[in-house]
């Protein structure tokens, strides 16, 4: 019997994906076996509507993270930097930023050292809008800041997500017009997936339901999401639910994991 609970124990030890969890000499025997890809959740914490907590984007880039590394196989997730660039949303309460200098040095910095200790392909993973565009305009020096032996890819296509979840829940319950980026049906049936206590169904509403396009997206950036949507809703959150949260995750999990396994 103790055989076989140490045999369990070193089963679960070699399938844990999240590094934090583990202790330094697995992941050395790991990285020499070849386990040398490794995720970054780039999140955020910042107001998302009335009904939504703050660590809404922190959340979802750590499970979405772990989605990815399932589908990719052999491949690690860092501790999700939590905090990102946040400033459009300074205007609501509560919301934390990063200026993005100092984004862009958390990033370098996480990169550095995954590499140092072995890691040869870094894929960076926002899980907030706001750090889409930071990432891929420093991809080039977190690749010039690694060892050559080293790649950092990004996912950078924000429009290609937000078109992804609009799919999803025309699918679902034909509702794929409430989808508009923020604190919307898609997100709000994500967070109500996972921390169904923490979400405000009855405070759910309407936001911003134009086109989120190039242009709305740099007024937000450069005007504060306010200007644009003064509840901070992009889209409209009513209709949400737990299945449509958990699709929603599932297949953009697939379509991070094709993107990175070709990048």
């Amino acid at each position: 019997m103790i055989w076989k609970n140490n045999q369990m124990g070193q089963i679960k030890q070699m399938n844990e994906i999240f590094l934090e969890r583990m202790r330094s000499p697995e992941i050395g025997t790991a990285i020499k076996s070849g386990k040398t890809t490794v995720i970054v959740p780039c999140g955020a914490v910042e107001q998302h509507g009335p009904h939504l907590p703050l660590f809404m984007d922190a959340e979802h880039g750590t499970f979405l993270g772990a989605e990815v590394a399932k589908r990719l196989g052999n491949t690690f997730v860092a501790p999700t930097i939590r905090v990102g660039c946040s400033d459009h949303h300074m205007s609501f309460p509560g919301t934390i930023s990063l200026h993005t200098n100092t984004f862009n040095a958390v990033c370098r910095d996480y990169c550095v050292s995954l590499s140092h200790h072995g890691f040869r392909k870094i894929c960076m993973l926002p899980s907030h809008g706001g750090n889409f565009k930071p990432l891929d305009n420093i991809l080039d020096q977190l690749n010039d800041a690694v060892k050559d032996d080293c790649k950092v890819v990004a996912y950078t296509n924000l429009i290609e997500l937000v078109k992804t979840w609009k799919k999803v829940v025309h699918e679902e319950n034909g509702l794929g017009n409430r989808v508009g980026g923020h604190a919307d049906i898609a997100e709000s049936s994500v967070m109500l997936f996972l921390h169904p206590e923490l979400v405000k169904k009855e405070k759910a509403e309407k936001g911003f339901t134009a086109e989120l396009n190039e242009t709305v997206i740099q007024k937000i950036i450069d005007e504060g999401f306010h200007t644009v949507t003064p509840n901070g809703i992009l889209g409209d959150a009513r209709g949400m639910s737990k299945e449509i949260g958990e699709k929603c995750l599932s297949v953009l999990a697939d379509v991070i994991a094709d993107y990175f396994k070709n990048v």
